[in-house]
């Protein structure tokens, strides 16, 4: 029986081994075991709780929003409910004071009502004096009595403040002055105006102030810096005076409010400056003439010729260029000029007068130095001439000329400093139609074969002379010159005193006329001189 148990017992445990071996094998094929399945069912089961759980707390939080946004809501209604409140409140305060900020007559009145505004007004009426400061810290006194002051009740305070709007109060914040009211004072104008001529700053002597100007000093121009003067401008003090009565101040500086005529430019003003910068670029020319001895046109004068007007409007006053030519003309010009001579006997004499010598185009130079100026040009240069001598020396003739001597009745023709020909001559009778000039000239024309012919005489109509000569040398265009006269017994000596002297020329003997003729050119220097 046990052997029968046994055998019983066995085939269970291979039938067990087997149902192992089986699941073993579906489990390796891939298909779910039973506790995969419970397994995921949980997790299922899981999410789904989750689920619900999240659509709980989401149900939840919409409701304490809701909840929230009604007492936020009422919140915020409270506020501005409190707010409007507030506001009205104080708008109804402003029906009766006046907005911050509020200036009657200069004083600040900010929350006050009309009758607070009344009560000082006349406060400051007793008793109310003014204290003029002036220059060098004088001062004098206006007060109330002495003109008569007095509060005049006009409404003014009242309509002011009618004329706010109460609800606008908050604008009061951003305005100087919301509410610019001038109350009414009276005052005695005749007292006034005798107070203010007396204040001591308008009895004493009073100085022109002096505007910041240019001012050459010695290399350019520079800004002189302006000088306050002690006139009083009554206009200005005046309008001040009464200003500060009416606002009830009390101390009025007459410096600091510009009751004092002022410069009308300072130091810092542009438009000076600018005349400075216009008036030193004219100062960058410097024309030098070459003279004898040169003569510069440079800063030191043409600082001279430049200006400015009441507007700092710069002027080169070319005028004055005009009139310096003059004056260099006047300098440099030997035309006519009184020159000494030493005659080859050693005689010394002076000479004037004549066509001869150097003589300035001073309209043409003055015009050519203007524009180099303005161009700022440096330069050196001749001036430009309308004629010209030989050298700039005090014997403009140089050393080639032909020189006669009236007194001796002798004439000498020198080149280069020494006599190549010399002859006794007749010169014109001494005179005044007859006359020989004295002077520096020129040879002014050559020429052979030539008939002179004298002056119309008005009773025949016909010239007073006409004769023909072999020889033609003019000095002058008006007849005189050098000339052959072969009907002359006699030359030098006293001829020329009698009927004998010439009409004015310079009678020669043939031979030296001749010579003389052969030697000269046009342009040489003669000098006549007794």
């Amino acid at each position: 029986m046990s052997k029968k148990k046994k055998d019983i017992s066995e085939a269970v445990t291979l039938e067990s081994t087997d149902e192992n071996i089986v699941v073993a094998d579906t489990e390796a094929e891939g298909e779910p075991s039973v506790s995969e399945e419970k397994e995921e069912k949980k997790k299922k089961h899981k999410e789904k709780n989750g689920d619900r759980k999240r659509k709980r707390r989401k149900r939840r939080k919409k409701k304490e929003r809701k909840k929230l946004g009604k007492k936020g809501w009422m919140i915020i209604g409270g506020v501005i409910a409190g707010i409007v409140l507030i506001y009205l409140g104080i708008s109804a305060y402003f029906i009766g004071h006046f907005y911050v900020n509020t200036q009657i007559n200069g004083k600040d009145f900010s929350g006050k009502n009309a009758e607070a505004v009344k009560k000082y007004i006349k406060e400051q009426v007793d008793g109310y004096e003014l204290k003029i400061i002036e220059q060098n810290q004088q001062t004098d006194v206006i007060r109330g009595t002495d003109i008569s002051l007095e509060y005049k009740e006009n409404g003014s305070i009242q309509k002011a403040l009618d004329g706010q709007n109460p609800l606008l109060w908050p604008k009061a914040f951003f305005s100087k002055s919301s509410t610019d009211v001038t109350v009414e004072v009276g005052f005695d104008e005749n007292a006034l105006e005798s107070e203010i001529q007396s204040i001591q700053a308008v009895t004493q002597d009073q100085t022109e102030p002096q505007s910041a100007h240019p001012q050459f000093d010695g290399t350019s121009f520079v800004v002189e810096p302006e000088v306050y003067g002690t006139q009083v401008d009554t206009e200005v003090l005046e309008k001040k005076v009464e200003e500060y009565i009416t606002e009830f101040k009390d101390e009025l500086n007459m410096l600091d409010e510009g009751c004092y005529t002022l410069p009308k430019y300072t130091s810092d003003s542009p438009e000076v400056q600018a005349a400075c910068d216009t008036m030193n670029e004219y100062l960058k020319a410097s024309i030098t003439y070459k003279m004898k001895e040169n003569v510069v046109v440079d800063k030191t004068l043409i600082s001279e010729w430049l200006s400015y007007d009441e507007n700092m409007n710069v002027t080169f006053d070319e005028d004055k260029v005009k009139e310096w030519m003059r004056e260099f003309g006047k300098t440099y010009d030997t035309v006519g000029s009184t020159r000494t001579i030493t005659t080859p006997t050693g005689k010394t004499v002076n000479v004037s007068g004549g066509t001869y010598g150097w003589s300035v185009d001073e309209a043409t130079e003055a015009t050519a130095l203007i524009e180099s100026i303005k161009k700022g040009e440096v330069i050196e240069k001749e001036p430009t001439y309308v004629q010209t001598a030989a050298t700039h020396d005090a014997q403009d003739w140089g050393s080639t000329y032909a020189e006669v001597d009236v007194t001796t009745q002798h004439m000498w023709y020198i080149v280069n400093g020494a006599v190549v020909l010399e002859t006794d001559v007749v010169t014109g009778k001494p005179t005044p139609d007859r006359v020989t000039p004295t002077g520096v000239y020129s040879i002014l024309e050559l020429k052979r074969n030539k008939t002179l012919t004298g002056t119309i005489n008005p009773a025949t109509g016909k010239p007073i002379y006409q004769t023909p000569v072999d020889y033609w040398m003019r000095v002058t265009w008006t007849g005189v010159g050098f000339h052959d006269a072969t009907w002359q017994s006699a030359f030098g000596g006293t001829i020329y005193q009698t009927n004998k002297g010439s009409h004015g020329c310079i009678n020669m003997p043939l031979n030296m006329a001749a010579s003389l003729y052969d030697q000269l050119s046009v342009g040489t220097p003669v000098i006549i001189h007794e």
